[in-house]
């Protein structure tokens, strides 16, 4: 048998990739690869499957989510660049961490060498965590009737989502009014056609420029301008808000510009502002995309509190999340509907 048509095993095909028999199943599951069956049924890769896995490696070594690598083979390399930008911006965090960390560690080990004690325990365990987590607590509003609650460990990125009903937009007005400089973002940030925003930005010329430039580079990747999106990039890039809460983050976007400005946002890198985001969108919240760096906060449909969600199949909240979620296009058909509060006798 020559080179050329020599096929390997699961096992061994997964050895010579440098993954796991289970990887090479999911990204058949996924539909990126297809073995060959032998007579008897078994899995065999040739030299094609090989190449077409070896790509898939190289793209998942990348950071790409398996989500993104299915666009990029398919073709559809448009929003690739925003998503390497984003790896870049999340390495480069990692990298100012552990060069912070490598640099107290140095100073620890020097003082110990001039006889100095060495400090407390939790001060060495601290030197190997990130920083201090941000945390907030606040009365839930209704429908939880007052209940304490904190939330804690914010992220760069945080989703809230729920369904219709779930109390989600009423947490996230209590949330903004409780976390010191926040503002919310409504719906009717974009009402007027976009009036407010033009005058703001003529009357800033500074913060007009920062919107011009993050424009260009969202329409480079495929957004369409819109007043929609110049209100919400008006309040991103400015500065008198420590953070936002943005509620329903793809109102009036198309699909191209949904994933281009999350795309952006990803790409701010660990040390950018806190942004908190409702949203129903599969273009907004891809999970399969979610970082390390980002959070899902899940407003259940029985009401009780708010809860984090790990972006992984099985875990506790992760199908509510999913089926929260939908195409664009069935959220533009939906977009305006809103839950009432009863009237109570």
């Amino acid at each position: 048998m020559t080179s050329s048509a020599q096929s390997f095993g699961p096992s061994e095909a997964a050895r010579r990739l440098g993954v796991s028999v289970k990887a090479l199943r999911l990204y058949e599951k996924r539909g990126l690869l297809t073995p060959v069956r032998s007579g008897a049924g078994w899995r065999a890769y040739g030299q094609k499957e090989m190449t077409r896995a070896a790509e898939i490696v190289a793209l998942r070594e990348l950071g790409l989510s398996l989500a993104q690598v299915v666009r990029v083979l398919a073709g559809k390399t448009l929003g690739l660049e925003p998503v390497l930008a984003a790896q870049e911006a999340r390495l480069e965090g990692e990298t100012r961490r552990l060069a912070a960390l490598l640099e107290r560690i140095r100073a620890l080990r020097a003082a110990l060498a001039k006889g100095e004690a060495p400090p407390a325990i939790a001060t060495l365990s601290h030197l190997l965590r990130p920083a201090q987590e941000a945390r907030v607590g606040f009365e839930l509003p209704w429908p939880w009737g007052g209940e304490h609650f904190e939330l804690r460990d914010i992220r760069p990125l945080n989703y809230i989502i729920g369904p219709l009903g779930s109390g989600k937009t009423r947490f996230a007005r209590r949330l903004a009014e409780s976390l010191p400089g926040a503002a919310f973002l409504g719906l009717d940030r974009a009402a007027d056609g976009g009036t407010t925003a033009r005058a703001r930005l003529d009357a800033d010329p500074h913060l007009g420029a920062r919107v011009d430039r993050t424009l260009a580079a969202l329409v480079k990747n495929g957004a369409t301008t819109s007043d929609a999106l110049i209100a919400l990039l008006m309040n991103l890039e400015a500065e008198a808000s420590a953070l936002l809460v943005i509620d329903m983050l793809e109102q009036g976007l198309d699909e191209a510009t949904q994933r281009a400005l999350i795309a952006r946002l990803r790409a701010r890198g660990p040390e950018a502002r806190s942004i908190f985001l409702l949203t129903r969108s599969r273009a907004i919240l891809d999970l399969a995309a979610v970082s390390a760096w980002e959070a899902i906060i899940l407003c259940p449909a029985n009401h009780s509190p708010p809860r984090y969600v790990a972006p992984y199949p099985g875990a506790p909240g992760y199908e509510a999340v999913a089926t929260c979620l939908a195409s664009p296009q069935v959220r533009a058909r939906t977009e305006g509907v809103i839950a009432w509060r009863p009237k109570v006798a």
